[in-house]
């Protein structure tokens, strides 16, 4: 299994995770749980209206945390936006109950892709497991 296919595949496992922002000197830290893999990246979902959108937009840059069967993964990197319709439309395919509040047609809908990443999967019972992308 390819290292983003390892990243995506804990990431749905974990069900919810944490995506941390920064918004001026404040660190930000909220629940997510978009991790869809398309045209051979892995992207998140959000909204633009969202200050979690203006915040990327501001500083690209992004750290993730999340626990799954007793190990938990950090994801560094930078979040770049694909304004494509496909792309929105292949999350909202892969997440139906977003359709209640997005469509890949609106001005709201933002997918993002993960570039340059490090992602480290630990736990107390193994070495950490690195994986760049």
């Amino acid at each position: 299994m390819e290292a983003i296919e390892k990243v995506a595949q804990f990431l749905k496992e974990c069900g919810t995770y944490y995506l941390a922002t920064v918004d001026g000197d404040q660190p930000r830290v909220r629940p997510f749980g978009t991790a869809e893999l398309f045209e051979g990246k892995l992207y998140i979902q959000t909204g633009k209206i969202k200050d979690v959108s203006k915040q990327l937009a501001a500083n690209p840059k992004f750290e993730i945390s999340g626990m799954n069967k007793g190990e938990w993964i950090r994801v560094a990197g930078v979040l770049v936006e694909d304004d494509r319709i496909e792309a929105k439309k292949n999350m909202l395919d892969q997440n139906p109950a977003l359709r209640k509040m997005y469509d890949e047609n609106d001005d709201n809908t933002q997918v993002l892709y993960m570039k340059d990443v490090t992602a480290t999967i630990c736990s107390f019972t193994h070495e950490p497991q690195t994986y760049t992308f």
